[in-house]
């Protein structure tokens, strides 16, 4: 069903705009890790220290950093109604899948909620991004 004005409803605003918050919680992460000193990690409770001196193939970093900054401009392109949106999303997807199936597979982790929750987020992000094109609120 198309919205004849291609006006997006308030829903619309309001899922993009969480989008780029989460997904700006992503990037904050991202440079965290990739910025953090060995002097700041001494600072840090012994579990997270742990978690900063892990050691992290390249190609799970460049996946990290596509999931997020794909991510990231992937709401913002959403904001802008752009269609490269959904194309962003798909990439974002890709990269959470490919660094969070190394992790379930490599690291022991206490829970899956929150890896599970970013993939469910990305792919409903790749939906929802199609649908809102598919809807006309994005061009």
């Amino acid at each position: 069903m198309s919205d004849s004005t291609n006006k997006p409803n308030t829903g619309f605003w309001i899922i993009a705009v969480i989008a780029l918050i989460w997904n700006l919680m992503g990037v904050i992460a991202y440079l965290t890790r990739a910025f953090i000193t060995e002097d700041m990690i001494a600072t840090l409770p012994a579990e997270q220290q742990a978690e900063f001196l892990a050691e992290y193939p390249a190609w799970y970093t460049a996946a990290f950093a596509f999931a997020v900054f794909g991510g990231f401009l992937g709401a913002l392109f959403l904001l802008l109604r752009k269609k490269l949106a959904a194309a962003l999303f798909i990439i974002s997807a890709i990269g959470a899948i490919v660094q969070h199936t190394y992790l379930f597979m490599n690291v022991d982790m206490p829970s899956l909620i929150m890896p599970i929750m970013i993939i469910v987020v990305c792919v409903f992000l790749v939906w929802y991004s199609k649908d809102t094109i598919k809807k006309g609120w994005v061009k």
